[in-house]
Formats: structure tokens, sequence, C-alpha cells
């Protein structure tokens, strides 16, 4: 599993390149990454990332959320898959907050194992970040139950503040300084795990490409289901 603020394709040069972050992404290896930032804010919020772009560079399958829009995610928030995972159903979740953000919601069969997926960019307030945590609890405990993890930008630069409508369901690892990634000082992007999810590693890429794609480094986890 990874996760990755890809900074709608624009690298520290400030030059838009959607290649250079596909070859990062292809490079985590990860059956499943979720993508934030993947899409132009402006408008009809296109994609910065081109879909059909994504499998040919990375092996990985985009989810595709408006099939019939211009946008890879929901409110940048993008999804993508090993071709052998199934998806089973999506719930895309509007967040309260003085910023437009959202959460997707992707529950998927992976080797005969069902998981619930969710991707999200939290918003820079605490106060608004609490909000929207509270709603994504919320929306998460009305489904039905299965191993759920949640991935992405938290936007949270303490290592336990502010997560406390989590602290009950979900276990919280910031993998490493992932912000910025020219100089990293900041644990922004986060993996978190319900209690039938184990944790077995975690870390940071930071590679000469990495570090220069985006404003952060992708981060990563293994996972596996508890004992």
């Amino acid at each position: 599993m990874a996760s990755y603020n890809i900074r709608k394709c624009v690298g520290l040069d400030w030059r838009r390149s959607p290649e250079r972050t596909l070859e990062v992404v292809g490079g985590l290896e990860a059956e499943v990454v979720a993508l934030q930032e993947a899409d132009k804010r402006l408008g009809a919020r296109p994609a910065a990332l081109p879909a059909d772009a994504v499998t040919p560079r990375t092996g990985l399958v985009p989810l595709m959320l408006q099939p019939d829009g211009d946008s890879l995610g929901f409110h940048g928030n993008a999804l993508l898959f090993h071709r052998e995972i199934k998806v089973e159903a999506v719930e895309l979740l509007d967040l309260p907050g003085l910023e437009p953000r959202g959460a997707v919601i992707a529950d998927i069969v992976r080797r005969g194992t069902r998981l619930r997926v969710v991707a999200t960019h939290l918003g820079l307030l605490r106060r608004h970040r609490l909000r929207q945590l509270l709603a994504l609890r919320d929306a998460l405990a009305a489904l039905e139950a299965r191993p759920t993890l949640i991935l992405g930008d938290f936007n949270e630069w303490t290592a336990t503040g502010g997560l406390e409508p989590l602290a009950a369901e979900f276990t919280v690892h910031a993998p490493g300084r992932s912000f910025h990634a020219a100089r990293p000082v900041a644990g922004l992007d986060r993996i978190s795990h319900c209690s039938g999810l184990e944790l077995r590693d975690a870390g940071v890429t930071e590679t000469a490409l990495s570090r220069r794609a985006s404003d952060h480094l992708p981060i990563w986890a293994d996972l596996s289901l508890a004992p």
C-alpha cells in the first residue's frame, strides 16, 4: 500500500511532468496507491495525471470515479489498483470545512481477502480536520464491517495531536518525514488501519527522482490481516 501527494504533477523545478510522477509511482511497486492532488483545482477539475497513461507506465489500473468527466479523482483523491484487485463498491464522501475536501471509500477483494481502502486529503486547519475525521469515522461506521485502512495527506504536523476521532477504532502511522521533499521535516502523510490489520513495515520513498517530482515524498506500508 502506498500514498503520494503528487502536487498536480508539478515538481520542485515547477515543471508539470506526469511522466516523472508515474515513474515514481511505478517504482513504489505497490498493489494499492492513493494519490492526492491528482486533478487541477479550476473549472471542471481536469486530470493532472492522464488516466490512459497510468497502466502502461505503472501496471496499475486507475479507479475511474467519473467515467464521463474530466477528473481522475474526487476532490483530487485517486486510487490505483493492481490488475488482479476487484473493486466491489465505491462511495464518494464530501467532507466538511472551508476548503473543498473529500474521501474515496473503495471496497475491494485482494487475493480472496475483502478490504476497505479510503483515500483522503484533509484540510489545512486542525478544527476542519477534526470535523472531517469525525465525518469519515461516522461514514465508515455505517458500512458493513471489513478490515479498513485510510491512506492520505493528513496535513497534521504533530505526531499524535488532532487525530482523536480515529483513536478508538484506528491506529495512525506516520512512516517518516514526507514533507517538504527538498528537506523533509514533517510526517504529514499517514497510513491508518483498524484492529483487523497489522502493520509489518512502513517507510518513506526518498530517491533522487521523488525529491524532485513533488513537494511530498511518497509513503508505503506492508500490512497483513491481524492474527
